[in-house]
Parts: C-alpha cells; structure tokens; sequence
C-alpha cells in the first residue's frame, strides 16, 4: 500500500500568526514541502518579511506574501481572503496561530478585568471564527481543505497563563468540533493543543519556568515551535481520516 503524498506542491497554507513562534515555524515546514505561504501578521511585518526572504521559493517575486490579518478587525480578514483568492487563485489550508494572552495569576479575580477578557476572547475565539468563516469558500472548492487550530493544555487542564485563556481555548477545541460536523466532507477541521512552548508568546514567562514546566512532564522535553508544527503539518499530509480531534503536543502534561 503506497504511503501518502507528503507534497504539498500546488496548494496554499494561509497562516495567521505566521511572522514568529508556532506559526512561523509553520510556515517553514509548508514552503518545504512545495506549498505557497501565506504569512499572516499583525504587527510583525518586517518579521514576515524576513521569515519569506528565508522560505524555499521565497526569492521568486510574489510566490510567497505577507498579508495584514489582524485578528479583531473583521472586515480586513475579509479583504485578505479575497486577496488570497485574486493573487494565489486558491487556498488549501489555514492555520489559526495567531492569539493573545497575559499572565495573570489565577487567584486574582480583579487583575482579570473585563478590557482583558475581551480581547483574549477577541483574539483567540472570535478572531479564528472570523478567519474561518472568510476562508471557507476558499476551502471548500480547494475539495481538500484543512484548518488547523492551535489550541492548549489549558482548554483541558484549565491552568495556563489566566483563566480566561484557557477558557478562550476550550471555546476554541468545542468550535472546532462543530465546525468539523458541518464543513465535512470537503474541510477537516483539527485542533493541535501544545504545552507550555518554549516561545515568546507569553510575557513574562521566564527560562526557569519553562524548565520547571519541562521537567514536570513524563518526557522531561521543553517543547519548541518546531515540535508543533510538525503536528500541524501531519495533519494535512497524514492525518488525512481526522477531523473534529484535538492532537495534543504536550510531552504527557496532561498526564
């Protein structure tokens, strides 16, 4: 029995959050296998600059492109994926890894104020619901179409940097779910919920807490961006008979 097509030449990867961390190194594993990178950023403009000039295929004018996708304004998700679809013609895959959090301790109800809780809400629920539902189309006539959600340990564990991100992702893991039922059969829908990644993403997280958090774990691993993007990759190139599921990335955390 032949194994499967672990190329990706001819499709397009459109990933929010695409210019560091998860989504960056995402995106290096996408342009690898043959497939054009859409870079989605925010802020991070000269990094999705830079992070293209690095991608095989990144010297060809266009071939891959950083795009504004800014995860609270509606409307600019919008032009994106009709931009997508003016530019590339397609899209076969969106990674949702763009999101928002701060440390804030779980036993201090007032520091969790409701301007925070809006925008972790924001960014990591409403902003990927937007993403989806611009893309979909997009999607569906790609007849093959993958979206990716990045996830968290804290959806199941509720611990993590707030209660209100880890709330953020379980209304995240139980969309996805719903989302898989109704985009089937031409869209999988998967969930990758990683650990504590050893990445910028949270301020204030310090080495020592991530070696504490590494060693606590039945592997003993601090997991890198890398470890996780090749749980985002395999769900488009291997997984292909899972949808609705949430791949944990955690080494045994939730254990």
């Amino acid at each position: 029995m032949a194994g499967p097509d672990k190329s990706l030449d001819g499709k397009v990867a459109v990933v929010t959050g695409g210019s560091s961390g998860i989504g960056a190194a995402s995106c290096r594993l996408f342009a690898a296998a043959g497939a054009r990178v859409v870079v989605g950023y925010n802020k991070g403009l000269d990094r999705a600059e830079r992070l293209i000039a690095e991608l095989p295929g990144g010297g060809q004018a266009g071939f891959h492109r950083p795009m504004h996708l800014p995860l609270e304004d509606t409307a600019q998700i919008r032009k994106v994926a009709a931009a997508v679809e003016a530019e590339f013609g397609r899209a076969d895959v969106l990674v949702n890894s763009a999101g928002f959090t701060r440390m804030v301790p779980h036993h201090d109800l007032e520091a969790l104020d409701d301007d925070l809780i809006d925008q972790v809400l924001t960014a990591n629920v409403r902003g990927p619901f937007a993403t989806i539902r611009a893309f979909v189309p997009l999607l569906k006539a790609s007849g093959d179409g993958v979206i990716v959600n990045i996830s968290s340990g804290a959806a199941q564990s509720g611990t993590g940097s707030s209660i209100i991100y880890g709330a953020s992702k379980a209304a995240l893991n139980t969309m996805s779910m719903a989302l898989a039922r109704v985009l089937g059969p031409e869209i999988r829908v998967v969930v990758v919920a990683p650990g504590m990644v050893h990445t910028g993403f949270v301020p204030g997280r310090t080495e020592e807490m991530m070696a504490k958090a590494a060693a606590a774990t039945p592997l003993k691993r601090a997991i890198e961006a890398e470890d996780v993007a090749l749980a985002v990759i395999a769900c488009v190139t291997h997984l292909t008979h899972t949808t609705g599921s949430v791949i944990s990335v955690d080494a045994g955390r939730h254990l």
